[in-house]
């Protein structure tokens, strides 16, 4: 997918003193998504020694410079990161995005590992096994990270699927719980409070410190879920509890 730069299509906004929102848009589009992480993609590929992290969200980008660096000493933000874009909007050059594997996340529909399931269920009109099958059939891609570390906001869910999240959330929802939020799925990266729709259980760590790089999912990355029995999960994942939560 290539994109040209239009600096018709964004706007600035100072986020602080040493970052810049860069925002294409104002609501959740899987279009205006990938049109996000093109975006990422060709600015980290040219990105200027003062340009220190790039985070994609849903509609926008945050753009983070290092005012250490001499070119950003003397200047804000906002009018530095400006007009750099300014300038590459200029070009008449585009940058195609590579295409990327999917990562395929093991996820156990039992109802030991699905505390909503049947909420969920009774929400679309439908059975419990047509919200699997339903919801282990869906093309999906990293949105953004945010929450938690780790934690993959997801498009591509089944509409049939969207569930209101819990008027009264959970204190605690175990490490690995894939739950419905509205209109997105996500994946809980450590135990937590939240008030998704549980529907299933993953063994996939999906954070850890250790590795590198310690998230499993990055933004814009594809994502598809392989249902596997209850048997399968406690053999993935040995030390495993799993009960209604």
């Amino acid at each position: 997918m290539a994109l040209a730069l239009n600096a018709a299509s964004w706007t600035l906004e100072a986020l602080g003193e040493e970052a810049v929102l860069l925002r294409l848009g104002a609501r959740i589009d899987p279009q205006l998504n990938r049109e996000v992480h093109a975006l990422a993609a060709r600015i980290d590929a040219i990105r200027p020694p003062w340009l220190h992290d790039i985070v994609p969200a849903y509609a926008a980008l945050a753009l983070f410079v290092d005012p250490a660096h001499a070119q950003a000493r003397d200047r804000l933000a906002l009018d530095l990161v400006g007009d750099w874009l300014a300038r590459l909007a200029e070009e008449a050059g585009t940058a195609a995005r590579a295409d990327v594997t999917a990562v395929e996340i093991p996820v156990c529909y039992d109802r030991a590992c699905a505390p909503d399931l049947d909420a969920v269920a009774r929400q679309a009109g439908i059975a419990a096994d047509e919200v699997v099958a339903r919801h282990s059939a869906g093309d999906y891609t990293v949105a953004m990270i945010g929450f938690a570390p780790g934690f993959p906001y997801l498009l591509g869910l089944d509409p049939v699927l969207a569930t209101p999240r819990h008027a009264t959330p959970r204190v605690r929802v175990p490490a690995g719980s894939v739950g419905i939020g509205g209109s997105q799925t996500g994946i809980y990266p450590g135990d937590s409070p939240g008030g998704w729709q549980l529907i299933g259980r993953t063994p996939r760590r999906l954070f850890d410190p250790h590795r590198d790089p310690p998230s499993l999912l990055r933004p814009g990355q594809p994502v598809r879920f392989v249902a596997v029995t209850l048997a399968e999960y406690r053999r993935l994942d040995p030390g495993a509890v799993v009960a209604h939560g």
